[in-house]
């Protein structure tokens, strides 16, 4: 007889695991049979940041927000700007962290730091820590805090649903506006574009998008990024960034400056809010 095994339904990877196996995301695991976050409050960062720096330029701009993340993520990018945490998994080392403490911590900050407004979840991907996500945001809620998600968007529909009413703002990484890119790092474009379309009828969204030279730096590549945003909202704020070189991918030279400032002002032509980033 073989052994049972259980789907995640969280992404589309929809790891099927067996008892005690990990999925990709090197993060959430058949446990007893039920697939469990094991990242729950293991915290590998925190900080205290700048909210322009998630990057959020229009939602409470010039406040602080308290920056937290665990290990592990749902993509492979090979240029990844965090891969030691989030190509890393349970062995990594971690301060254990309640939701109610983490709570506890940004209302401390809040008080004695006029202008923080809640915890951002960031630095690896935080929708496969997504019951430590709801639980947390559901305390910040009772308290008047903020909720912020910094993700690549890998994430299916039904979850999506159920915790986007816990959470206030998002920056949606858009990796590219092509399928082969995604391929390439391991993710599904349709899902992507899909979170960003649902998200952003719900809570404030900005998009990010990284410009790898050689792979998502055309022209006409962002010409369709830009007016597929303008149709949700021309008021979409998209944050156009400069690669450098990263984790496997050390091939490649960093962005050239020029190239942002040409992808800027091409998706100006259908967006309100454009900003040039790492430049």
């Amino acid at each position: 007889m073989s052994e049972k095994k259980t789907a995640c339904p969280l992404c589309p990877h929809h790891c099927t695991l067996a008892e005690g196996e990990t999925g990709r995301c090197r993060a959430r695991a058949n446990v007893d049979g039920k697939i469990v976050d094991i990242n729950y409050g293991r915290l590998t960062s925190i900080a205290l940041d700048p909210i322009e720096k998630k990057p959020l330029y229009r939602f409470h701009p010039g406040s602080w927000i308290l920056s937290v993340g665990s290990f592990g993520c749902n993509l492979n990018c090979p240029f990844c700007q965090n891969y030691s945490i989030s190509m890393a998994d349970h062995t990594f080392k971690t301060q254990d962290v309640t939701p109610a403490r983490l709570t506890e911590i940004a209302v401390d900050m809040s008080k004695r730091l006029k202008g923080n407004i809640g915890v951002a979840f960031t630095y690896n991907e935080p929708f496969i820590s997504y019951e430590f996500v709801r639980d947390t945001s559901m305390l910040l809620h009772e308290v008047g805090l903020e909720s912020v998600l910094v993700t690549n968007g890998t994430i299916c529909e039904k979850p999506l649903m159920e915790i986007l009413p816990l959470i206030d703002a998002l920056n949606i990484d858009l990796k590219a506006f092509n399928e082969e890119f995604y391929r390439w790092i391991g993710g599904d474009f349709a899902t992507v574009k899909r979170t960003i379309e649902l998200a952003s009828s719900m809570c404030h969204v900005e998009v990010t998008t990284l410009i790898v030279p050689g792979a998502n730096d055309s022209i006409v590549e962002m010409e369709r990024e830009a007016e597929w945003l303008a149709s949700l909202s021309p008021d979409i704020p998209l944050h156009i960034s400069r690669f450098f070189p990263r984790y496997k991918v050390n091939d490649r030279p960093p962005t050239p400056v020029e190239t942002i400032y040409e992808l800027v002002s091409t998706a100006k032509r259908h967006l309100n809010y454009v900003y040039a980033g790492n430049v």
